[in-house]
């Protein structure tokens, strides 16, 4: 009996399968022909924005080799405009120091200043540091210190630069305490990079022994008295040179 009843429900099971897929049976076949067609375009996208990036690395190289730094500006602008995302902001900050190595200045910090409004936060800080240092011979130290005042936390990574920037303008400006002071505790600060370190260790020895001090100018060599006057005859030939007469002063 028990047999019986297992046939019966498997006849029963059969069934209900059949019907299912006569109901459901195309619709189950269009979500899989969906899902493969879904991952041959999500690979063929994966491969197409490989080559995106490697031809924009290439381009990125080329336009980074370039000496000429009005031409490396139009690459990167070039690159800016069809690169992938991460290239693409990459080249915008190259082309505005390519700009700046090309003596257009107001070109170049007009583009630190619309990068510095990005969204990428560690663009916009290197940015910042970069235009301060482009107008570093011009501001005022109030203007310094409003432009970088975001990178001053103690927290930022690039409070240092921001502190080295903040001393130059007080040396520049002729505040040789606080510059010397303010050198002073980048070098002693184990904690700023090395290169910032040796730098401000350098500056703060410089003004120490008083290397800001104006010590007029170097006065000419003095002229050369009596000189011994040259002979215009030449000899004949055969004939030695006679000798130049020596006269005392």
């Amino acid at each position: 009996m028990t047999d019986i009843f297992h046939e019966v429900e498997e006849d029963v099971r059969r069934e209900r399968y059949a019907q299912l897929w006569k109901q459901y049976g195309d619709y189950l076949m269009a979500a899989a022909a969906l899902i493969v067609v879904a991952v041959a375009a999500w690979q063929l996208w994966q491969r197409y924005q490989l080559n995106q990036r490697i031809e924009a690395s290439n381009a990125y190289i080329v336009a980074l080799e370039t000496r000429d730094p009005e031409k490396a500006a139009s690459a990167f602008a070039k690159l800016a405009k069809t690169a992938p995302a991460g290239y693409a902001l990459i080249s915008r900050m190259q082309e505005a120091n390519s700009l700046l190595d090309a003596g257009k200045h107001d070109d170049a910090t007009a583009l630190y200043r619309e990068l510095m409004k990005g969204d990428d936060a560690l663009f916009a800080s290197v940015a910042r540091l970069r235009l301060a240092w482009a107008d570093a011979d011009t501001l005022s130290k109030k203007q310094m210190q409003d432009l970088v005042a975001p990178l001053t936390n103690a927290n930022d990574p690039f409070h240092y630069m921001a502190n080295e920037l903040l001393a130059y303008v007080d040396y520049r400006e002729g505040n040789v305490k606080d510059a010397q002071a303010a050198y002073e505790a980048l070098a002693k600060d184990t904690t700023t990079p090395v290169g910032i370190r040796e730098r401000a260790a350098g500056m703060a020895a410089f003004l120490g022994a008083g290397g800001n001090r104006n010590v007029g100018t170097v006065p000419p060599p003095p002229k050369p008295q009596n000189p011994a006057p040259q002979s215009s005859a030449a000899p004949a030939p055969g004939q030695a040179p006679s000798p130049t007469p020596v006269t005392t002063p």
